[in-house]
C-alpha cells in the first residue's frame, strides 16, 4: 500500500482572486471553480499525475497571522527568467517578504494574501520539475519527517541530514518535497497543507490506519462529514487522505 501526493491545499480569504494570481504565477489553468474552491492544474493535465502537484485554493474566514510553515518554491531556467518572473509577479500583486533569509541568491515574495514563496535562481536540480520546483515545509527534525513521509508515500528519499530532507516521486518527475529545519514552533493551523490519495483499488481506511501506526493522529478541523480524513503528522502538520482515484 502507498499514497501519492496529488495536490496542495491553500487557504484564502478570496479563493477566486488568489487562484487567478497563482494560475498566472505557475502558467497553469483554472481547471474548476465552485463556491469557495478554486482548482489549478497545468494545461492539458490528466489528474492525477506525478508530473505536477496541483493546487486547490479554499476559502476560509480566518486571516493569515503568522509565517506559513509550508510554501512553494518556483523554478527558473536563467538569471533573466528569474528577474522577469519576479517583475511579473510583483506586477500581479506580489510583494517582497523578509523571513530572515538575509543575503541569498533567491528572492522571497508574498502573494496578495501574504503567503510566502520563493523564486529560485537557476539550479540544475530543478530544471525538469516544471514551474513548481518544490513544496517546502519547516520542521524541527528533518530526519524524523523523512522517516514518516518516506513511509507514508511512495516517494523516493533523495537526501537527509540534520538540517534538511528531500523527497521526490519515484518516477523522477514533478516537484520535490523538502523539509527544512527551523527554530520556530508551530502555533496555528497551517494555511497550506498536503493532500494524499491512495491508488485505485486501495483501501482508504486501511491507509489511514497505516498512517496512524506510523505516528499520525486524527484532528478535527471542523470538516464535518466528508469523504476525506484529516490527520496531522508527528510534528502537528495537517494533511488529508482523500478517496482512491
Amino acid at each position: 500500500m502507498a499514497l501519492r501526493l496529488v495536490q496542495i491545499a491553500m487557504n484564502a480569504r478570496d479563493d477566486s482572486a488568489l487562484g487567478r494570481f497563482w494560475a498566472e504565477a505557475l502558467g497553469w489553468t483554472i481547471s474548476s471553480e465552485e463556491p469557495g474552491v478554486t482548482n489549478l492544474e497545468p494545461e492539458g493535465f490528466t489528474y492525477p499525475d506525478p508530473i505536477a502537484v496541483c493546487l486547490d485554493i479554499i476559502a476560509v474566514p480566518e486571516p493569515k497571522t503568522v509565517k506559513n510553515r509550508v510554501h512553494i518554491d518556483l523554478a527558473t531556467i536563467s538569471a533573466a527568467h528569474q528577474a522577469d518572473l519576479i517583475a511579473r509577479l510583483q506586477a500581479l500583486g506580489a510583494t517582497p517578504a523578509d523571513v530572515g533569509q538575509g543575503d541569498v541568491s533567491w528572492t522571497v515574495l508574498a502573494d496578495p494574501e501574504g503567503n510566502e514563496f520563493c523564486v529560485l535562481e537557476p539550479r540544475s536540480t530543478y530544471q525538469n520539475t516544471g514551474p513548481m520546483a518544490a513544496v517546502v515545509a519547516d520542521c524541527a527534525d528533518p530526519r524524523a519527517m523523512a522517516r514518516f513521509w518516506g513511509d507514508a508515500m511512495d516517494w523516493t528519499l533523495h537526501e537527509v541530514t540534520d538540517d534538511h530532507a528531500v523527497l521526490r516521486s519515484a518516477k523522477g518527475v514533478g516537484p520535490y518535497l523538502e523539509f527544512l529545519r527551523t527554530p520556530d514552533a508551530k502555533t496555528v493551523k497551517n494555511r497550506v497543507h498536503l493532500d494524499l490519495r491512495p491508488y485505485p483499488g486501495d483501501d482508504q481506511t486501511a491507509e489511514v490506519a497505516r498512517l496512524r501506526a506510523l505516528g499520525a493522529t486524527d484532528i478535527d478541523l471542523g470538516q464535518g462529514d466528508v469523504p476525506w480524513t484529516c490527520l496531522v503528522d508527528p510534528e502537528g502538520n495537517e494533511f488529508c487522505v482523500l478517496t482512491p482515484y
